[in-house]
């Protein structure tokens, strides 16, 4: 659901700048790395995508993951027409693959964790709100209730082992908010099979790091500011994590001065009214943080940070939150690893 070419540019930017002029060793050390990297800029998933890598097979394992990524934005894309998403939502039942199966349960796993906070079947509603070709309008009440009928992942038939998935009448999925996150992953494990040393992807906003940087040291990831200001909020050094931020500023329309964002609350139909400007999530898996923070967001600053105290730990997740107020709250995993120049509130 991200697509800012801007601050993907500057991200790679921030992760991978080298520092010239600093002596002998920081000159050796460059040149290390102008030997041992490869990069690509990839357009897939209606989004602007950079890939970076470091290692003797950082070409080859940089061409794999452009053709994984290629080959399931052809799987999960609801704009084309052949892919086993849209032929599910056509034919309403279908036979799919193993990782459409795999997705769908992720997702679903999600929905139940999240009290229906995420959920894949507000496709119909993107739709009709103008968020899927940015053709906005605002929905009459009417319709917005017409279509919350057919909102609700929980119905959707499968049976655990088994590949046939069934979805009611006038329900349609989407896994836009999952399959960027669940695409990092695959790369990730692409970067493992040609044993790279380091590498870092931005798939429109969704960042991912693997090993380290070739001088040894961590990744650094800008976190936008969403208040439309240049610069960060903040810069988070990380290895071996997913970055993944879900914000009401990414996508909006406004209409009659009121601004409508395309993170719809589920329960409602309309743009969530959480108090929350963005909600950035720090986990090892892509997939699941990718999920969770459009999640959080919806579910608003209380309840996202109650769902952290029950589950951060187990799950191995650590969270951002800005408000509409411009308060920033970080949670206690990241409080030496996240740096700003504003205050910041550490929950524990």
């Amino acid at each position: 659901m991200k697509d800012r070419n801007c601050l993907i540019l500057i991200t790679i930017i921030v992760i991978v700048g080298l520092l010239s002029g600093c002596g002998k060793e920081k000159y050796n050390e460059r040149v290390k790395e102008e030997k041992i990297k490869a990069t690509r800029d990839i357009f897939a998933m209606d989004t602007y995508m950079t890939l970076v890598a470091y290692g003797e097979k950082a070409n080859e394992g940089l061409d794999e993951a452009v053709s994984e990524i290629q080959r399931l934005d052809e799987m999960f894309s609801v704009g084309k027409e052949e892919s086993e998403v849209s032929i599910l939502n056509q034919n309403g039942s279908e036979i799919v693959s193993d990782e459409t199966k795999y997705l769908l349960e992720k997702a679903l796993t999600i929905y139940r964790k999240t009290e229906g906070s995420f959920d894949i079947s507000v496709y119909p509603l993107m739709v009709e709100w103008g968020f899927t070709n940015q053709k906005y309008k605002l929905p009459t009440k009417d319709k917005i209730k017409e279509l919350l009928q057919g909102v609700d992942a929980s119905k959707i038939e499968h049976t655990k082992g088994k590949n046939f998935v069934s979805l009611p009448k006038q329900m349609k999925i989407d896994f836009g908010g999952i399959a960027k996150g669940y695409t990092s992953q695959r790369i990730m494990e692409i970067f493992k099979k040609y044993n790279l040393t380091g590498g870092v992807v931005s798939l429109g906003g969704n960042v991912q790091t693997y090993g380290r940087k070739p001088d040894g040291t961590n990744y650094k990831i800008g976190i936008e500011n969403p208040f439309g200001d240049e610069g960060y909020i903040g810069v988070l050094t990380v290895s071996e994590r997913a970055v993944i931020t879900s914000g009401g500023y990414e996508r909006f329309f406004e209409k009659n001065g009121v601004k409508y964002h395309h993170i719809l609350d589920p329960k409602t139909g309309y743009p969530a009214e959480s108090g929350l400007t963005s909600v950035t999530i720090v986990n090892s898996d892509g997939t699941e943080a990718d999920g969770l923070s459009t999640a959080l967001f919806v579910m608003g600053k209380e309840k996202a940070v109650n769902y952290w105290k029950k589950n951060g730990e187990k799950d191995g997740f650590d969270l951002i939150l800005v408000e509409k107020t411009g308060e920033i709250t970080i949670t206690s995993g990241l409080e030496k690893s996240f740096i700003s120049d504003y205050p910041v509130k550490v929950i524990r």
